[in-house]
């Protein structure tokens, strides 16, 4: 449906922040957001759509991908106030568009799945929260989170030797934080017993990412009495094309369709 595209949630600095619907058949289906990766300064809500949000929407999961602003023009936390602003517009929003937004997931690959659990482990924190698109008396907590191959320590992820440095001369985590202090960033300090339920899946030949990261952070969750589901991919790198492929999209939504039912 053309009307489910480039639908505007919010307008920060004079530009417009968009996201497109990709429904599942059907009514009454639950909701996912989604956001990109792309080290938090590339990549867009479209980029993956062919092969990842549309072919999930056909397993019973609408999919609501959003654009969020982009390092280094953009730093923590603004990243941050805009997702919680597009889950602000969508529960604003979502009766007129058919939508079920009473219990909503939220969905992110890489840079994302870091936002959207930041986003799922910070109900209620003021400096996180913003203002981005209003509707503020609206919610922004979620219900479930599925967390591909993400940071989870970003202390961790940054620090390199120096023959990592060279090697692997990301700057990613710089990017985003523009100054900010990463040892106060680890989604691991964050983890409570009222946490939502997390999926998390990850490569175990991924480079850019530890598969550690993902271990660090169902560990936590499961230690904290939270619930947590693991999976690691064999073979699977950063990325890989293993996680869009029919079976893997189809226990995702699966697994969606369980938690938010």
């Amino acid at each position: 449906m053309s009307g489910d595209r480039d639908l505007v949630y919010a307008t920060v600095d004079g530009a417009q922040l968009r996201l497109d619907v990709y429904r599942a058949p059907g009514s009454g289906a639950p909701v996912v957001l989604y956001l990109h990766g792309g080290g938090w300064s590339r990549g867009d809500r479209a980029g993956e759509a062919d092969r990842r949000q549309a072919p999930l929407a056909e397993h019973g999961v609408t999919v609501v991908s959003v654009d969020y602003r982009l390092a280094p023009g953009a730093v923590y936390p603004r990243q941050v106030h805009d997702v919680k602003g597009a889950v602000r517009w969508l529960r604003a929003h979502g009766g007129r568009l058919g939508l079920e937004t009473g219990r909503l997931g939220i969905w992110g690959a890489s840079a994302g799945a870091y936002l959207a659990s930041l986003l799922a482990l910070s109900p209620g924190d003021a400096e996180l929260e913003g203002t981005v698109g209003g509707n503020l008396e609206q919610s922004s907590a979620v219900q479930a989170v599925v967390h591909w191959f993400g940071q989870a320590d970003l202390a961790a992820t940054a620090a390199r030797s120096e023959v990592e440095a060279r090697l692997l001369p990301f700057h990613f985590e710089a990017d985003f934080l523009g100054g900010a202090d990463p040892a106060g960033l680890s989604l691991l300090s964050r983890v409570a017993p009222d946490a939502p339920p997390f999926l998390i899946a990850h490569g175990d030949r991924d480079r850019i990412v530890p598969p550690a990261e993902g271990r660090a952070l169902h560990d936590a969750l499961v230690r904290a009495g939270a619930s947590s589901r693991f999976e690691l991919l064999g073979g699977a790198g950063h990325e890989d094309a293993a996680f869009d492929s029919p079976v893997h999209l189809a226990t995702t939504a699966a697994w969606l369709r369980a938690v938010l039912s």
